[in-house]
């Protein structure tokens, strides 16, 4: 394999493009196929990035936030998301599911421990993968912070318009005022619908509404990160989650993130992350008061917003000098 050099003095800025040195599909049951990855050092500190969502996916960038000279970076496409099929599929997609596939990765590739990285839902999952399986985690690297709860599902549906009006009432009125009373049901309906012409103009409206409250400087013109069939999976199974209440009990992560105090742990957290707002952030904080948190007072939710890019490297180069973070 080719052999890597750190940069260094490079503003912690992401790391250069690096391409896989091994990659598969995992049968993980229930028809579903998993796409992974491995990046960097075939003999270096396993790292798992964890992606949000959930269905988004894992792009080449996602191995960028690691120091290929030292880490063995491995991306998994989630059921359902990027490069895993079938595609959009919601069958046995669920918390449990997810947290099950990631172990069962871990021991396909034969690793003992891992730093475990996610951002929003990847915070999510991050979070009870190590509370289910402590052990299996060195350490914890953490973005916008999402434990699951319907007070922020009910503040994604609705309460962004109160920083972000013009983007919501454009997804609040692609439904018919008839079924606006409930917009989580009526997107859930047209994203399951097996009709193109249903769920495509449903999935690419969420996808436009979602990112244009994810970073600090508002677009109201921008593209959405996604359109037309790839946006789909990010649609669907975010509804699909959403209208099960993430698959988790209230409180489900606060009540046992006494589990994770023993972990190093850090997040990174936009001051203004209008998706995952800081607030929710600072209620993990109290429950697990050793937890390291960096505010970027000039960020919004978005991973690839100068300051959270700096954060998230930073935090990967702390974990590779120290073990820690600072």
């Amino acid at each position: 394999m080719a052999a890597f050099e750190s940069p260094r003095g490079t503003g912690h800025d992401l790391y250069p493009p690096v391409e896989p040195f091994d990659h598969g599909m995992l049968p993980v049951g229930s028809g579903h196929t998993l796409y992974w990855e491995q990046s960097g050092n075939e003999n270096g500190v396993p790292v798992i990035f964890l992606h949000g969502g959930p269905g988004a996916g894992t792009t080449s960038n996602h191995r960028r936030f690691f120091d290929p000279a030292h880490y063995r970076i491995i991306l998994l496409d989630q059921r359902g998301a990027g490069r895993s099929r079938p595609y959009a599929d919601i069958t046995d997609n669920t918390t449990d599911h997810l947290v099950d596939d990631v172990e069962t990765l871990r021991q396909h590739l034969g690793i003992e421990q891992w730093l475990v990285f996610g951002g929003s839902w990847g915070a999510t999952l991050s979070l009870v993968y190590a509370i289910r399986h402590p052990d299996r985690c060195t350490g914890l690297i953490l973005r916008g912070v999402f434990l699951g709860r319907r007070k922020e599902l009910d503040w994604f549906l609705g309460g962004i318009r109160n920083v972000y009006p013009e983007a919501w009432t454009t997804f609040a009125e692609f439904i018919p005022s008839s079924e606006r009373d409930d917009l989580e049901t009526a997107y859930y309906r047209r994203l399951i619908d097996p009709d193109p012409a249903v769920h495509g103009p449903a999935s690419i409206a969420w996808n436009h509404y979602e990112t244009q409250c994810s970073t600090l400087r508002h677009r109201p013109s921008g593209p959405a990160a996604q359109s037309g069939p790839a946006a789909l999976a990010l649609a669907r199974i975010e509804a699909h989650y959403f209208v099960n209440n993430m698959f988790l009990t209230e409180n489900e992560i606060l009540e046992n993130a006494v589990v994770i105090g023993e972990i190093p742990t850090t997040i990174i957290q936009g001051r203004y992350d209008m998706i995952c707002p800081i607030v929710t952030a600072m209620e993990l904080m109290e429950a697990c008061p050793d937890l390291k948190l960096n505010i970027v007072d000039d960020a919004g939710h978005s991973e690839m917003e100068p300051g959270i890019r700096h954060g998230l490297v930073q935090a990967t180069d702390a974990f590779r000098d120290t073990g820690r973070f600072k």
